[in-house]
């Protein structure tokens, strides 16, 4: 067998991996092809494969009323899958491979730093050939200098960025009167720098009297032992961690901070799930809060729906990481081609600044001005099953995350310094 090319390669693993019911629907017209490019291999493959279920589910769910209504028919979504093994250079591999493949709308944000280079590269693209633009649609690349400084046209995010995340932990952490250390711990590329620089900001303005008593960065996906952190996080007095951390980075920190007897708090941006509330178990209960656009408990019945819908399709514990944001873009996609009655990028992108959608209770609206999408927020604080407010637990590890704040879409609202350039 002749050898393949790189993209070769990227593409013909794309295509092998689709499943069936990814366009499984009664629309008759060619598929609307998605392209996900996400670490699917390496130390953060946990976090792609869930971000493929949600995403497999939210087309699933367009397929199955019988897909995107458009002039020559109903189509079904397609969702192909691209491996870029947490590297930009394989990102942009994949990207241009999906190019290749049809593809007019591509889905990542696991990485801030692979969304400011797929962000640079679909710029590039779409105006060096403006008959194959394409469209990047972003569910967790929460830089804010994507829709700040670095704004696009191309670009949606659908989760809300790094400063409005820590403000909403700050209106938790503000009221924690005991609190007066803090150790600020982060994955050292670009997002994890705007937590700890909004951190520094926010403690500054809202609690003067915390004392910063650590702040460091670390290498992103391959620290394999967080002991050494951990000890320094200790011997630090430290009251409480604050941290982006996410995926393994986030599981290791925690796990090494119960062996090593810490008991301080732990905000964070994603300490619900992916292992975390497993490793922590018992000394994480009223100790780890985190933030998030939608929380299994939720107190609202369609929010409880929502969940149990989600955990029929994919009932494994270990697949338990449901994402409400990704489900509402996927049906902002798709109510923004039938608005614009085309799959073309433009007229598709120009109604995307438009999109309202809701889901189970749940609504968003795209802001025109940057492109980032608005919601309420909610902070939960860990807690065993069964206790009030805990109706689900995390991945069966037999704790979930009861919700003390629920912030308005309104109050979560960043300013924006976006100066977008419009085609």
């Amino acid at each position: 067998m002749p050898s393949l090319s790189r993209r070769q390669a990227v593409r013909a693993c794309s295509l092998a991996l689709l499943p069936l019911s990814a366009t499984t629907t009664s629309a008759q017209g060619a598929p609307i092809k998605l392209a996900l490019i996400e670490s699917l291999s390496g130390s953060f493959a946990n976090t792609g494969e869930a971000v493929f279920r949600n995403l497999l589910w939210a087309t699933e769910r367009v397929n199955a009323r019988g897909g995107v209504k458009l002039p020559g028919g109903a189509r079904p979504l397609q969702l192909l899958r691209y491996d870029s093994k947490g590297s930009n250079e394989e990102a942009l591999s994949a990207l241009r491979a999906a190019i290749d493949d049809g593809v007019h709308f591509v889905l990542q944000g696991n990485s801030s730093a692979t969304a400011a280079a797929l962000i640079e590269a679909i710029s590039k693209h779409n105006q060096r050939e403006p008959g194959r633009r394409v469209v990047f649609l972003n569910y967790s690349a929460v830089d804010p200098l994507l829709t700040n400084e670095r704004c696009n046209f191309w670009h949606f995010r659908f989760d809300a960025h790094a400063d409005m995340r820590m403000a909403a932990l700050m209106e938790v952490l503000r009221e924690d009167k005991a609190l007066k250390s803090a150790y600020l711990i982060g994955q050292d590329y670009s997002f994890g720098q705007a937590v700890l620089r909004e951190a520094r900001r926010q403690l500054s303005a809202q609690r003067p009297d915390v004392t910063i008593v650590g702040d460091e960065l670390h290498p992103v996906g391959r620290v394999k032992d967080f002991a050494p952190y951990a000890v320094k996080i200790k011997a630090s007095g430290a009251q409480a961690v604050i941290t982006g951390n996410w995926g393994n980075d986030l599981t290791l920190l925690v796990k090494a901070a119960r062996e090593v007897g810490y008991d301080g708090m732990f905000y964070t941006f994603y300490g619900n799930a992916l292992g975390a509330p497993a490793a922590l178990g018992e000394a994480g209960v009223g100790k780890v809060v985190a933030v998030a656009d939608w929380l299994p408990n939720l107190p609202t019945e369609g929010s409880a729906a929502f969940y149990r819908a989600f955990r029929e399709r994919f009932p494994k514990p270990q697949d338990d990481y449901v994402h409400m944001r990704m489900q509402l873009m996927i049906e902002a996609l798709a109510q923004a081609m039938e608005k614009a009655a085309s799959t073309d990028a433009l007229p598709v992108a120009r109604a995307l600044e438009g999109a309202s959608v809701s889901l189970y209770g749940q609504a968003g609206a795209m802001r025109a001005a940057d492109h980032q999408f608005q919601q309420s927020l909610v902070v939960g604080v860990m807690d065993r099953l069964g206790a009030p407010g805990v109706r689900f637990d995390v991945e069966g590890s037999g704790y979930g995350f009861r919700v003390v704040r629920q912030i308005t879409a309104e109050k979560a609202a960043q300013p924006t310094t976006c100066q977008m350039q419009r085609p």
